[in-house]
């Protein structure tokens, strides 16, 4: 957001300059200008990362012995693979949905609100708006879960929510359209906390290599943003935002009975190590 700042600072202005020079070679100017912007934040942010890595390294930290934290599996017949827990391998696909809608929502706001006729010097800080929706919803949930609602049931109501913000964002236009993709935060915001704990359940000594697995789901993050820009070439901004609609209803199948799938493997039960 920081960054996003910086460079579209003075959008408008530039967005105006372009628009008044006819020679290619002055709006390339105006352009490597406004590449240049990004160059410096980058440098800060990389040389904050390098301290910080060093400062990791250098600290001493103990190895973390995670069997004595998660506990041992114990089996009727020795499972041999990741793939015998058909939950986990569900919650890879929901987190891969949960990380693609939750980018699409923050990428994608800015350009939605230009295509709406909302002017870029406004439309820049439409991304804060759904990090901020977003914190709201980290805050509900400390309030309400486990004391109210359990995690498959926040689940399931973000997910309801999300189809319902995403049915909104196509049958609106402007600034009301604009409100509801920045809603999206509040829907997206208990997903991961959710799906993750749910996945990892009752894997034991597998939750390593479980955990390892469902980091990978991140990959929606790239994938599913490509797939939108590929549907609003097709359609419209506005009408790719139905690809988030089948990724809400998957969410919305594992809170229900994905993440209650039995294990392949016939897991008894998990003994934790002390």
């Amino acid at each position: 957001v920081i960054i996003g700042a910086v460079v579209l600072k003075g959008a408008a202005e530039l967005e105006n300059q372009l628009a008044g020079t006819i020679s290619q070679s002055g709006k390339d100017v105006l352009l490597n200008q406004l590449a240049g912007r990004v160059v410096f934040p980058y440098v800060v942010m990389a040389g904050v990362l390098v301290v910080l890595a060093l400062l990791i390294k250098l600290s001493g930290l103990p190895e973390i012995v995670t069997n004595q934290q998660v506990g041992r599996a114990v089996y009727s017949e020795p499972a041999k693979s990741i793939a015998q827990f058909p939950h986990l391998l569900l919650g890879v696909v929901a987190i891969f949905c949960c990380v693609g809608v939750e980018v699409i929502a923050g990428d994608t706001i800015i350009q939605y609100g230009r295509a709406q006729g909302i002017s870029l010097d406004i439309a820049r800080n439409f991304t804060s708006f759904t990090l901020v929706a977003m914190l709201l919803g980290y805050f509900i949930g400390v309030l309400a879960i486990p004391r109210y609602v359990n995690q498959q049931m926040a689940l399931s109501i973000c997910a309801l929510v999300g189809v319902a913000f995403t049915v909104g964002i196509t049958f609106t236009h402007g600034y009301v359209s604009v409100l509801f993709v920045a809603l999206l935060g509040l829907a997206n915001s208990l997903m991961w906390p959710a799906i993750f704990p749910l996945s990892i359940r009752g894997l034991g000594e597998f939750t390593e290599r479980g955990s390892a697995l469902l980091i990978m789901g991140i990959g929606g993050g790239a994938v599913l943003p490509y797939l939108y820009g590929k549907l609003s070439e097709l359609w419209s901004l506005q009408y790719a935002y139905f690809l988030l609609v089948p990724c809400y209803l998957y969410i919305l199948f594992f809170a229900l009975k994905g993440h209650a799938y039995k294990v392949k493997s016939k897991v008894k039960y998990a003994v934790p190590m002390l």
